[in-house]
């Protein structure tokens, strides 16, 4: 069974939830009203990992089966500004020297704390249709130089397509490196491991330009022997892994769980890059973010266990702005952040301080 094929069997409706868990037709029928809005699919797979005799304590089970905090609409579906920072359908122009590009609205398994809910698996509207035309955008602009191609994820696009976009994009010669988003190598391994055609791709174009996989991994629990397998082929390949955590309430929001997290990331080859403050999007907000100060105290704890390896983390959020690194908090009841990626020149590397309020958990 291919990838593809494997999909097909994702549990997608509540009523299949009855096979692995108890189900009142009241909790079904309001889990259902959820789906209407917001979609799961979930692998087997990934279905798998979770302990069903306590799913609710379960991290895999609340990143992957809808809960009631999900009807809390408080937020917003765009916390960043995608739509201001798109140049064509599917491009974003956000940073000076990246061009994003979000390339499907699919995948493998529909997070629960996804930040582009408005879209995944809902709406192809933001999502990349012309290859060629963004190629001619990105070779005019020679300060672009590199390329994130994302999602939805960016592995659940065949074959064919990556190919096209690692040819397109490996002759444009002020570009340095090329990263491809996905988490398939967290909840559907196999679509790398399994695939030796997807392997010789990235084998092939990254001796020409560097490619980059960039993952999320949010608990140790995901880093199973298949999930590590998936990670040595990437390797063996010559791409560079990393990893972007999202620190999340009840997930990882634990000096041990996260410091272990990073420690066994280093121990197989993945570097730690970033842990993101979960974003207040509508139907996450409630149920997923934590205090910058308490995010403070808890990213911390976990840096102190590693070694120089998974130091080199920040813990940052993806503000409209830009990406603010958060350093931590000062005298005077404030916290003090840094602009580490800006999208107006005035904040390049600027450092400022905000007094926060009891509970705040974003700017």
């Amino acid at each position: 069974m291919n990838w593809n094929e494997t999909l097909r069997n994702n549990i997608t409706r509540a009523e299949e939830l009855r096979t692995y868990m108890r189900l009142t037709s009241q909790e079904e029928e309001h889990m259902t009203r959820i789906l209407e809005r917001f979609p799961m699919t979930v692998t087997k797979y990934y279905l798998s990992l979770i302990d069903w005799d306590n799913p609710e304590q379960d991290p895999v089970f609340r990143m992957s089966i809808p809960s009631v905090r999900e009807t809390d609409l408080s937020g917003d579906f765009d916390t960043s500004g995608e739509a201001d920072n798109t140049v064509l359908p599917g491009l974003q122009h956000k940073y000076a020297q990246t061009a994003l590009i979000l390339s499907t609205h699919r995948c493998a398994m529909y997070c629960r704390h996804c930040f582009r809910k408005r879209l995944v698996g809902i709406s192809d509207d933001e999502t990349a249709g012309n290859v060629d035309e963004m190629t001619a955008y990105i070779g005019s602009h020679p300060e672009i130089t590199n390329v994130l191609i994302s999602g939805g994820d960016s592995f659940l696009n065949s074959n064919q397509t990556i190919r096209r976009y690692l040819e397109a994009f490996s002759s444009i010669s002020h570009l340095d490196l090329i990263r491809f988003g996905t988490r398939t190598p967290v909840v559907l391994p196999m679509r790398i491991y399994d695939d030796p055609e997807l392997l010789d791709i990235l084998a092939s174009y990254t001796k020409i330009k560097q490619i980059y996989v960039v993952t999320q991994f949010n608990h140790s629990k995901e880093l199973t022997p298949e999930a590590v397998r998936a990670i040595r082929c990437l390797i063996d390949a010559g791409v560079i892994v990393k990893n972007q955590t999202v620190l999340l309430k009840g997930i990882n929001d634990d000096i041990p769980i996260l410091g272990t997290l990073l420690k066994d990331l280093t121990r197989y080859g993945v570097i730690p890059y970033y842990i993101f403050q979960c974003r207040p999007v509508s139907g996450v907000k409630g149920q997923f973010q934590i205090p910058l100060t308490e995010g403070c105290r808890i990213v911390e704890g976990a840096k102190n266990m590693q070694n120089g390896q998974g130091k080199c983390i920040r813990y940052a959020m993806s503000h409209v702005t830009g990406k603010i690194e958060i350093l931590g908090p000062v005298s005077g009841g404030k916290m003090l952040f840094k602009y580490h990626q800006a999208k107006y020149e005035k904040d390049l590397g600027r450092i400022f301080s905000e007094a926060l309020a009891p509970g705040q958990a974003w700017l």
